[in-house]
């Protein structure tokens, strides 16, 4: 039994709803959380391509390719240059830095774990210089030889 595609969605949900810096970041993560549409823009991060030659490598429509292409475009994230029927398409990474701007405010909770693992590795090695583990019996050291 075939089980039917989700279709594509080619806008965030109430995109339209939201202030303008709010809408812009939306699209940028709506267009994230596509693993095909991350897919693309890692390529595009070695240089610009034609839509068909980005489209080679998956196993989807060149139509296909082109509507996540347009997604990344209403984002911001790829810009496309057309001379009739070419459509070349090259990485904006502009809106990637908004995106990592807002999400650098969270870092301080993630810091804050990473303080406490250093705390704690920090402890365990103060107790193990403090406190030699003892030979197992009938085992010499190097020392002891």
């Amino acid at each position: 039994m075939m089980t039917k595609a989700a279709p594509l969605r080619l806008v965030p949900p109430h995109a339209g709803d939201l202030p303008a810096p709010d809408a812009e970041l939306d699209q940028v993560f709506f267009a994230l959380a596509d693993p095909l549409r991350r897919k693309i823009l890692e390529r595009l991060d070695g240089g610009a391509f034609l839509v068909s030659e980005l489209a080679a490598p998956f196993d989807i429509s060149l139509q296909g390719v082109s509507r996540h292409i347009q997604v990344l475009v209403r984002a911001g994230l790829v810009q496309q240059e057309r001379s009739g029927r070419i459509s070349k398409c090259s990485l904006e990474a502009g809106p990637l830095y908004e995106a990592a701007i807002w999400m650098n405010r969270f870092s301080k909770y993630w810091q804050q774990q990473f303080d406490l693992l250093a705390a704690t590795l920090a402890e365990i090695d103060e107790r193990r210089a403090a406190d030699p583990q003892p030979t197992p019996k009938g085992r010499r050291t190097a020392r002891q030889k």
